[in-house]
């Protein structure tokens, strides 16, 4: 199909749902009408890259036919426009492209990002610690803001597990690649004798869920209460600001039933803790039913670059060479004190631009 023809499919989509989000019908059916409003909204944004595509084009073959002009300032107001347009087209219609592929429709959602302390023991939670820094300077950079949910320490330091919140602007289409093991190969700070030794964190980033998208019995919800520790003051630790919370979730595709268990001691209000251990469970429950849909892309896909096991290695940071390998795509750099520091965009910037290939790729089969 010729891309402007494919233009005209988006505009008539457009137009429908332009329609169907003001029937009174629509909108009375509150879960059908946000997803259609968002369905709108991205489609108004693709028309405006395809409206910026059809003039370059447009104005590109009147310029052509000036050529033939029988005046000579004609014919060179022509060659002056062709020169500084031609070479635009084929990026624009790239983009064009890549806007016209369906998008992952979780894209523009805030995160929950769970990091865990793996194989390494002490050295692992000291990593896990680093690799939250390394997040939260990132999320600096970007203007984004998060809170943390809930944290076990490690007992030199770091992070046995430390869950936050993301919020911004298409946060999960940017941190959705960070999910996997993380390697690290140094020299621990209890190593007496200088050598190397090879620990690992896991990385989930899950899209958060809100109300619409799951289904959830709340008088099914099995509640506990009970005294926060660490810091905080006297409030936290002699009122039960924290909560604990049992559900029982049926998988849809294959019945097994499964207790998820949350914990939130993220504030000194406990009404507050119990509506973010609400959003945790939405999120994973979302997540869990998701999982043959993210399955399904990653087979498809040779690199896994977005969306691949979430056991699977996909990234080195080697302390002793100062340098940082992505294995998914062979992306290495020398700075890694400059990358612990939250400046990451670079390695993000090569994993969109590969998943972007395949994308295209996969359109076009």
């Amino acid at each position: 199909m010729d891309i402007l023809d494919k233009i005209e499919g988006i505009e008539a989509k457009f137009h429908e749902v332009g329609l169907l989000i003001t029937d009174p019908d629509v909108i009375s059916d509150q879960a059908r009408y946000v997803r259609l409003n968002r369905e709108y909204h991205d489609l108004e944004k693709v028309l405006v890259s395809a409206d910026k595509y059809k003039k370059a084009v447009a104005t590109l073959a009147e310029a052509k036919q000036l050529l033939y002009s029988g005046d000579e300032e004609l014919r060179e107001i022509a060659k002056a426009e062709i020169d500084e347009i031609e070479p635009t087209l084929p990026q624009l219609e790239e983009e064009l492209k890549l806007q016209l592929i369906p998008q992952d429709k979780e894209d523009g959602k805030n995160v929950v990002m769970e990091i865990r302390g793996g194989t390494g023991g002490d050295e692992a939670a000291l990593f896990a610690g680093d690799l939250f820094r390394m997040y939260t300077k990132y999320i600096e950079i970007k203007g984004w803001k998060y809170t943390v949910s809930s944290c076990s320490e490690g007992a030199a330091g770091g992070y046995k597990e430390i869950i936050f919140n993301v919020m911004g602007d298409n946060v999960y289409g940017t941190l959705k690649y960070e999910s996997g093991v993380h390697r690290v190969q140094r020299v621990p700070a209890t190593e007496t004798q200088g050598r190397i030794h090879t620990s690992a964190a896991t990385v989930a980033v899950l899209p958060e869920a809100d109300e619409l998208d799951v289904q959830i019995n709340e008088g099914e919800i099995k509640w506990d209460t009970f005294r926060s520790g660490g810091a905080g003051g006297q409030n936290v630790n002699k009122v039960e600001s924290g909560v604990r919370l049992r559900y029982n979730w049926k998988n849809p595709n294959t019945g097994e039933v499964q207790e998820i268990l949350i914990e939130c001691t993220e504030t000194r209000d406990q009404p507050k803790n119990k509506e973010r251990a609400l959003a945790r469970l939405r999120t994973q429950i979302y997540d869990k039913e998701h999982q043959k849909y993210i399955d399904d892309i990653a087979a498809r896909r040779k690199t896994m670059v977005s969306t691949g096991d979430r056991s699977a290695k996909i990234r080195t940071y080697n302390y002793p060479q100062g340098r940082v390998t992505d294995h998914r795509i062979g992306y290495t750099v020398y700075n890694l004190s400059d990358f612990m520091d939250g400046n990451i965009q670079g390695v993000i910037d090569a994993l969109q631009v590969a998943e972007n290939a395949e994308r295209l790729k996969e359109a076009e089969l």
